[in-house]
């Protein structure tokens, strides 16, 4: 409903790229699942894969096809693909610091996966990014309901010790929805809304995860 116009689905229109990144790097018995809320309109609307800054996801993870257009395309939002200039802020430096920490994918993804809580991205009529959390009840309820059950099924096949939250929202819906005892804790959102995250994030993130001995 209104104010939001359009709604993408980049598990539609952009599967091969997402089931590429699903084939190559959500291993069984990666201890951390870092759990993120929703794409952001130049990372995973673009590329298919959560907080997925173009250059990043072509460059370093090797995915680089299988984005289409979505069938009613926001004028203010279009989808490029691995064509997009645009640079997600939140996702450079996510990846950039996953990186520069751990050299090579594959070392990175033997302890850690990154997924969204929600697959979806909701924009308003000048292009405005509307959070899930931001829709009214009735449209959010039964939207948190598959979004829960998706979760569980993937903190079932991955069988991680830790689920963190990147950022407060995701670690309340991980709290939410998982019904195991699963450790839970939060990381520092990379946001360049965010000020902390401004001023370093990810020496912020370092100390967060030695402090749960995960680093």
């Amino acid at each position: 409903a209104l104010p939001v116009t359009h709604v993408y689905n980049p598990l539609d229109y952009a599967w091969g790229a997402h089931r590429a990144y699903l084939d190559r790097y959500c291993k069984p018995g990666a201890g951390v699942l870092l759990l993120g809320m929703n794409p952001g309109p130049w990372g995973m609307v673009q590329t298919g894969v959560p907080f997925g800054e173009v250059a990043l996801v072509r460059d370093w993870m090797d995915i680089s096809t299988g984005v289409k257009r979505p069938s009613i395309e926001h004028p203010k939002r279009p989808v490029d693909g691995f064509d997009c200039h645009r640079s997600e802020v939140s996702g450079r430096r996510l990846w950039g610091w996953a990186s520069k920490r751990f050299g090579s994918p594959d070392e990175f993804f033997d302890r850690f996966f990154v997924w969204n809580f929600c697959p979806l991205a909701f924009m308003e009529e000048g292009g405005r990014n509307r959070t899930p959390d931001k829709l009214p009840a009735e449209e959010k309820d039964p939207l948190f309901e598959m979004c829960d059950l998706a979760l569980n099924r993937i903190v079932e096949f991955m069988d991680p010790e830790w689920v963190l939250g990147v950022g407060k929202f995701a670690e309340g819906r991980a709290r939410a929805a998982l019904t195991d005892s699963r450790q839970i804790g939060t990381i520092l959102h990379p946001s360049p809304a965010s000020p902390i995250a401004n001023r370093g994030w990810a020496e912020q993130v370092e100390k967060q995860l030695k402090a749960l001995d995960i680093l």
